[in-house]
């Protein structure tokens, strides 16, 4: 039996702090919840996990690189990263797999900064403003384009 395709989800600075920092953005919902949704849902989607969260811009950059050699695709929350990395950016489109940005804000209700991504340039599909059921319709995205891959 062959093994389930492996995504990494990779979460960037500040959403260590899910559920203390700012609830009435991001609501009370702590990383670990959302690392738990995703694994509850991954399973029956035929997908293995790699759950990971960094506040330090190069050790999300290492990761996304090293993504190439055994990872189907990537789900990211960049946070802030999103607004200002053209290295993240650039380890995106070198590890050429497919990419769904996920923030749980709707980043176009808020500060002017956050309506620019840099990520969105490598990622297939954003979605945004849902909360931690963002991560869960990417993660069904993710599998509907690995299937959709797998049978052309």
């Amino acid at each position: 039996m062959p093994s389930a395709p492996k995504i990494l989800v990779i979460n960037g600075p500040n959403l260590n702090m899910l559920g203390v920092r700012e609830p009435a953005v991001y609501g009370r919902a702590t990383l670990g919840d959302v690392e738990k949704l995703c694994r509850r849902h991954a399973r029956p989607l035929g997908l293995a996990l790699d759950f990971r969260q960094s506040n330090i811009e190069g050790e999300l950059v290492t990761w996304i690189q090293e993504s190439r050699k055994d990872h189907a695709g990537i789900i990211i929350n960049a946070g802030a990263y999103t607004h200002t990395s053209i290295a993240i950016l650039d380890a995106l489109q070198t590890a050429e797999l497919p990419v769904i940005e996920v923030h749980l804000s709707n980043i176009y209700r808020r500060e002017e900064f956050r309506h620019h991504s840099y990520v969105s340039l490598a990622a297939r599909a954003v979605i945004c403003g849902l909360g931690p059921t963002g991560y869960r319709l990417a993660l069904e995205a993710m599998a509907e384009i690995l299937q959709t891959t797998k049978d052309t």
